[in-house]
This record gives C-alpha cells, sequence and structure tokens, in this order.
C-alpha cells in the first residue's frame, strides 16, 4: 500500500511540474503541453498535483471543458477506490 502512496505522489510531482511547464510557456508564446496529456497525467494519479498547480499558479482554471474534466478525475478515483474496497470486502468478509 505504501508503493501506491509513493507512486501517487511521484506522477503527482510530476503533473505538477507538467502544469507550471506549460504555463511558462503559455506566457512565454512556446510550444505548449497538450491538454490530453496534462488530463492523462492526471487521470494516472496525479490529480492532486494538477489541482495544486491549477490553484497555485491559475492555469487552466477558466477554460471550462479542460476545468470540468479535471475536476472528474478525482470522482473517477474515489469510484475506483469505492470498487476495491467493496471487492475486498466481499472477499474478506466470507
Amino acid at each position: 500500500m505504501i508503493f501506491v502512496g509513493l507512486g501517487i505522489g511521484a506522477v503527482s510531482l510530476v503533473t505538477f511540474v507538467a502544469f507550471c511547464l506549460d504555463k511558462w510557456r503559455a506566457r512565454a508564446g512556446g510550444w505548449r503541453i497538450s491538454e490530453a496529456t496534462l488530463l492523462g497525467l492526471a487521470l494516472l494519479g496525479g490529480w492532486p498535483g494538477a489541482k495544486l498547480a491549477q490553484r497555485m499558479v491559475r492555469h487552466k482554471t477558466r477554460k471550462m471543458p479542460f476545468a470540468a474534466h479535471l475536476n472528474r478525475v478525482p470522482l473517477i478515483w474515489l469510484g475506483f477506490a469505492g470498487l476495491i474496497a467493496i471487492g475486498y470486502a466481499a472477499t474478506t468478509l466470507r
């Protein structure tokens, strides 16, 4: 279980850096990181870093389709956690 937490922490750090880099590139007019990549990183477990970067550097907060998709990612993770917990309880309580 500790490895899951460390993995989520590592992906969150990478995602945070990606959001900050994309914000910096947006200001500089440079090559951007695609929204699909940013959302993919969030979906892989980097959503805490994505939400933190979104708030700290004010990135992708007003772009509504993206912001709405990013807000759904923690709900997806919560759903998966619930399914895992239900499956674990079902096998343990037999």
